[in-house]
């Protein structure tokens, strides 16, 4: 069972989210909290693997509260709500350490799919709207503040390969048909991508890429040879 917290300031909105949640039946809704500094209780209390957090809230917001969940060594994926209109937020939520985010007006089976999705890890940036959301305002939010990334000398040939068609937001099957190899291939190379760079997930090697200038709207995805 993957185990949620639900936060958000709203009761009927987690309301909704909760009888969405439950028509899930590998989905546990553990707790709710109405605001960040409840959710970081709740945190300690109830050791949810996924907190879906809204962004906008009294007391402490979600993107305060993610940082604070994570700096406080919380095992937990943080799962941000957003709607359309907000996009400067969500720059902050990945910085903070946000695992991905959804909008608040996805069909109710991206929210469970979403969750699945940050239990394993796995491809977080969410459907492919939001996905180009995120690039998008990465590449204008701040220019590239360096030209390497600590650990990224480390990295072998095709390991570098695979970390610019991640920053793409490229699934594993995806990174798998442009660079010819097999899926489990990549998932071995992300795994050890994510060990040398010190990255969290597959959203922090987004973030560094684009901070590094590796990837943007100047750049041009490198062709690879099998």
């Amino acid at each position: 069972m993957i185990r949620v917290l639900l936060v958000d300031d709203q009761a009927l909105v987690r309301a909704g989210l909760h009888v969405i949640l439950d028509s899930d039946p590998a989905i546990e809704v553990v707790g709710e909290a109405g605001d960040g500094r409840a959710a970081i209780s709740r945190v300690a209390t109830l050791a949810p693997d996924v907190v879906v957090m809204d962004i906008r809230m009294p007391s402490l917001d979600g993107i305060a509260a993610t940082r604070a969940l994570l700096a406080s060594g919380a095992e937990c994926r943080v799962l941000i709500l957003t709607t359309f209109g907000l996009e400067d937020y969500v720059y902050a939520a990945l910085r903070a350490g946000a695992s991905g985010f959804l909008l608040k007006t996805a069909a109710p089976d991206r929210l469970c799919e979403a969750v699945h999705t940050a239990a394993r890890g796995e491809e977080l940036l969410g459907p492919e709207t939001t996905r180009l959301l995120i690039r998008s305002y990465l590449t204008r939010a701040r220019p590239p503040s360096a030209t390497s990334i600590r650990g990224l000398s480390d990295l072998t040939p095709r390991e570098y390969e695979v970390l610019l068609e991640v920053a793409h937001g490229r699934s594993n099957a995806e990174v798998g048909q442009c660079l010819r190899v097999g899926e489990g291939t990549v998932k071995t190379h992300v795994a050890r991508i994510l060990t040398k760079l010190g990255a969290r997930d597959r959203v922090q090697l987004v973030v560094l890429a684009h901070e590094a200038g590796l990837v943007g709207p100047e750049t041009q995805r490198l062709e690879h040879d099998a």
